[in-house]
C-alpha cells in the first residue's frame, strides 16, 4: 500500500530507536565540546519525529522542544512523554518558518538524520538555518547530520534495517536512485514489511525527493548563514574524539555549527 511511513509512528520508530543512547550522549559530548559559556541545558529538535530524542535528552535532564509537520508522529511523541512521565513543549510547524521560538532561547538544537535534505530549495534550507541561529544563545550549537551525495554515481543505494519491539517485526528497506546533478535531485523509496503481533504482515511503501549536496555545495550553504561557523564535523559513529573535514571522502556528515559570539568577526 502507499502510505506516508510518517503516519504510522510505531513502525518508524521501532526502527530508529536502537541507536537513541548513542545518539544522546554524542550531543551531550558536543555540547560540552563545542558550545561557549553555559545556558540551562535547554535543546530545542527541528523535525521531531516519533521523539526518541526528545524523551531521551528529557531523561538526561534536558528542557526539550521540538516540532514536527507529521501530526501522527506528535501525537505519538506526546503519548511517548506522558507515559515515561516526562516534559515537552510540541508543536506542528515547518523546517523553514517554525515559530513559537524566542531569539536566544535554546543552548543546543540537533537534526541528526538527514531530514534537513527535505527543504527541497536554497531558500529554504538557508531560511531554516538562520531560523535555528536565531533560536539559539550565542555560543550555543546546532547538530546537524545529512547524508552527502556523489554525483558521479550510476547506480542505485540500497540499505536495509530490521528491529522488533513487543511482537511487532519491522523490515525497513531503503533505496535512493542517482542524483540529478542540475536540479540536484534524487528520488527515494521506501518500503517497511511489518509483521504484527498476531501474525498479520503488511507492506507500505513511500516515496519522496531529496534536495541533495557535495561538501561544496554544503560550505556555499553556509557561507550564506554568517551567524553559524562550522566548529567540527564527525561521521556517524557519533565518536566525538574523531573529527573530519567537511569533505567528500566519506558519506555520512554530522557538522557542529555554532551560532557566533557578538564580538565574532566573520573572515
Amino acid at each position: 500500500m502507499q502510505r506516508d511511513w510518517y503516519d504510522t509512528p510505531l513502525y518508524y520508530d521501532i526502527i530508529f530507536d536502537a541507536d537513541t543512547p548513542k545518539d544522546g550522549t554524542f550531543l551531550e559530548a558536543a555540547y560540552e565540546t563545542y558550545s561557549l559559556g553555559r545556558g540551562g541545558k535547554r535543546v530545542l529538535e527541528p523535525a521531531c519525529g516519533s521523539g526518541r530524542l526528545l524523551s531521551e535528552m528529557a531523561w538526561r535532564g534536558w528542557k526539550v522542544a521540538g516540532f514536527d509537520l507529521s501530526q501522527p508522529m506528535l501525537d505519538y511523541a506526546a503519548e511517548r512523554l506522558a507515559q515515561q512521565g516526562l516534559k515537552a513543549m510540541l508543536w506542528q510547524d515547518r523546517m523553514e518558518s517554525f515559530a513559537k521560538t524566542k531569539p536566544s532561547t535554546f543552548d543546543l538544537a540537533h537534526c541528526l538524520v538527514s531530514t534537513f535534505k527535505y527543504l527541497l530549495t536554497e531558500a529554504h534550507a538557508a531560511a531554516h538555518l538562520r531560523l535555528v541561529a536565531e533560536a539559539l544563545r550565542p555560543g550555543g550549537i546546532y547538530a546537524l547530520g545529512i547524508h552527502l551525495t556523489d554525483y558521479t554515481r550510476t547506480s542505485c543505494e540500497h540499505e536495509r534495517w530490521v528491529a522488533e519491539r513487543d511482537g511487532v517485526h519491522v523490515v525497513c528497506n531503503t533505496r535512493d536512485w542517482p542524483a540529478d546533478p542540475k536540479t540536484r535531485l534524487e528520488d527515494v523509496r521506501n518500503r517497511l514489511s511489518i509483521t504484527n503481533k498476531d501474525g498479520k504482515k503488511h507492506v507500505q511503501e513511500t516515496r519522496w525527493q531529496f534536495r541533495t549536496y557535495s561538501a561544496k555545495q554544503m560550505n556555499a550553504l553556509l557561507r550564506k548563514v554568517p551567524a553559524f561557523e562550522l566548529v567540527a564535523c564527525h561521521d556517524f559513529t557519533h565518536d566525538i574524539l574523531n573529527t573530519r573535514e567537511l569533505d567528500d571522502s566519506y558519506p555520512d556528515v554530522a557538522m557542529v555549527l555554532r551560532r557566533r559570539m557578538p564580538t565574532d568577526t566573520v573572515g
